[in-house]
């Protein structure tokens, strides 16, 4: 099998990987584990040497963390190759990180950990786009979106409103990144952030406290 063979075939499971364990989430809070994973997820297998040109990293540095990935199951051989020209992939098209209430303290801090690295990243790329706009084509610009809502919702409706908006965007998109050939002509990554957060404290028993009595008709 050619390299171009491997390059071209899709991860084994593009399935979105749930981790729990503090162990293996403090094993992915690392700046240079996650621009592999970043790398290896957005453009598919590469070596530790083509990776680490493209996050300013060493390919020993690359290699060795490449195989603590690889050791948590975020990432494996593509196969071809030997040594440090062997290609890497990801397992999984992503990670998702249940709520607060499935993890136990220590996993909780690492998680935390982990999302402030992450939300970095997020934000360095999007200010990077404020700062390039003006390079790329006019209807680019005018795709690209800048919204900001805001709304009433009790925790459980914004905890529905998540899950449709989620499952509204993963079924339909979720095939092109794990493989190519299902992306159409001209397509090209875009990075879209969805947070949703209470902007006020909710009140002394938050979702528990009744509302107003319904209105009586007059009979």
């Amino acid at each position: 099998m050619s390299s171009d063979d491997v390059r071209r075939e899709p991860s084994a499971n593009p399935e979105l990987r749930e981790v729990t364990d503090a162990r293996t989430l403090r094993a992915l809070a690392h700046p240079v584990r996650i621009k592999l994973v970043e790398e290896l997820t957005l453009r598919g297998p590469m070596t530790a040497t083509e990776v680490g040109e493209r996050i300013g990293e060493s390919p020993t540095t690359c290699s060795f963390h490449l195989r603590q990935l690889a050791r948590y199951g975020f990432v494996e051989e593509a196969g071809g190759g030997r040594g440090r020209a062997r290609p890497w992939r990801m397992r999984h098209v992503g990670v998702t990180i249940p709520g607060p209430r499935r993890l136990d303290p220590a996993a909780q801090l690492a998680a935390d950990t982990l999302a402030r690295l992450v939300r970095e990243r997020w934000f360095s790329r999007y200010q990077a786009w404020q700062e390039t706009k003006a390079a790329y084509p006019p209807q680019w610009r005018d795709a690209a979106d800048n919204s900001e809502f805001l709304l009433y919702l009790t925790a459980e409706e914004l905890r529905q409103l998540n899950n449709e908006l989620l499952n509204l965007l993963l079924p339909r998109f979720r095939e092109r990144l794990a493989n190519p050939a299902a992306r159409p002509p001209g397509a090209v990554p875009v990075e879209l952030l969805l947070l949703s957060y209470p902007i006020d404290a909710p009140p002394p028993g938050g979702d528990d406290v009744p509302g107003p009595p319904p209105a009586q008709e007059d009979t």
